[in-house]
């Protein structure tokens, strides 16, 4: 039997670390080695037992945990995972963490609502695990008892197909995780402007979709935006699915458009990529490109493989280029994926599935 995962909680409020300590107790792969009102008290501790991982806040006193982020990855790389409320401008904060090397974010437990923090636990738990098998890389600092995993049958029937017009135009549904941030820009960014239309599930917490969003938005020669129930789904705009809200491929006519519904936890998240996926192979089929990044644990492996028996081409990224190689194994092992390329040649691989 493995030890447990060493997790160093860091957040300036004793309810919140009250919580976390609760919360990781209840899981047998997970041990609470301290808890640190902040950065300082942090380090103290790290000088004496290093942690496997690491959940920090963004707003603390003294140092705030961007600046603490940047200082650790740079000198001495540990999974992190954010743990950070959901203001406006705290989701930004918490963004940028990404592209400072955290691991995972992860919305701050709001006490007093059960059923938010029975999901928050299960969420919380992947968080870490996720954490402590991720490939962390030292960065240069920057000049500035779990419930039963539900399936996609939760959300969507798996009966039934719907009747697929003859029609050239394709759509490409991408399902990550951890890691999958970053992965998602530089697909992203590789696309010419007139590119299929894009609908992805990235595991992300409730109002960060949108900050991600603008950022890759600004960044990209495609328009991306954080889904509203009923956008359509054009070439040339990447839609993502916000989050606490699943993300459904539908279509009407010649038209795709995505639709957004609440319901359980799927694969223990919502939005759930076997959710995205399973939407595809009904109402896109063979139209549908399916791409499946780095994650953790198997959200979206029998999404895709329902895909490829609908006749869609379909996509995982490789082992070396994945921050945790999780969910595309799972795709793999289950013999839904038709390519497995790196992070680099995916944009490529995509494009070249289209008809010319």
């Amino acid at each position: 039997m493995s030890d447990p995962i060493k997790v160093l909680i860091i957040d300036d409020s004793a309810v919140v670390r009250q919580a976390l300590i609760e919360i990781f107790s209840t899981d047998p792969d997970i041990e609470v080695m301290g808890v640190a009102a902040d950065p300082y008290l942090a380090a103290e501790k790290i000088r004496r037992q290093v942690p496997d991982v690491i959940t920090l806040d963004v707003e603390m006193p003294r140092m705030d945990g961007l600046t603490f982020l940047q200082k650790l990855m740079s000198q001495h790389p540990i999974p992190v995972v954010m743990c950070s409320s959901l203001t406006a401008r705290g989701s930004e904060e918490a963004l940028k963490a990404l592209q400072y090397g955290a691991v995972e974010i992860v919305t701050k437990p709001r006490l007093g609502v059960k059923v938010f923090l029975e999901e928050s636990r299960i969420i919380l738990c992947d968080a870490v695990k996720a954490a402590a098998a991720a490939r962390v890389k030292r960065l240069p600092f920057p000049s500035r008892a779990l419930q039963p995993k539900l399936t996609a049958d939760a959300v969507l029937d798996g009966v039934g197909r719907s009747e697929c017009l003859k029609t050239t135009e394709k759509v490409v549904v991408l399902g990550a995780s951890t890691g999958g941030t970053e992965a998602i820009r530089h697909f992203l960014e590789a696309l010419p402007h007139d590119a299929p239309g894009v609908v992805i599930v990235q595991h992300m917490p409730e109002h960060f979709t949108a900050a991600f969003a603008r950022r890759l938005d600004g960044l990209c020669r495609v328009a991306v935006k954080e889904a509203e129930d009923g956008d359509s789904v054009i070439p040339g705009r990447a839609l993502i699915a916000p989050g606490n809200r699943h993300m459904l491929l539908k279509r009407s006519g010649a038209r795709y458009y995505v639709e957004l519904r609440d319901g359980p936890l799927v694969c223990r998240h919502r939005p759930s990529v076997d959710v995205l996926f399973r939407s595809a192979a009904r109402y896109a089929g063979k139209n549908a490109i399916g791409v499946i990044m780095t994650g953790m644990g198997d959200d979206g492996a029998r999404g895709m493989l329902e895909m490829k028996e609908a006749g869609a081409a379909t996509l995982a990224q490789d082992e070396a280029s994945c921050v945790v190689f999780g969910m595309p194994r799972e795709a793999i092992r289950l013999g839904a994926v038709d390519q497995v390329v790196s992070l680099e040649r995916i944009p490529e691989a995509v494009l070249k599935t289209l008809p010319r």
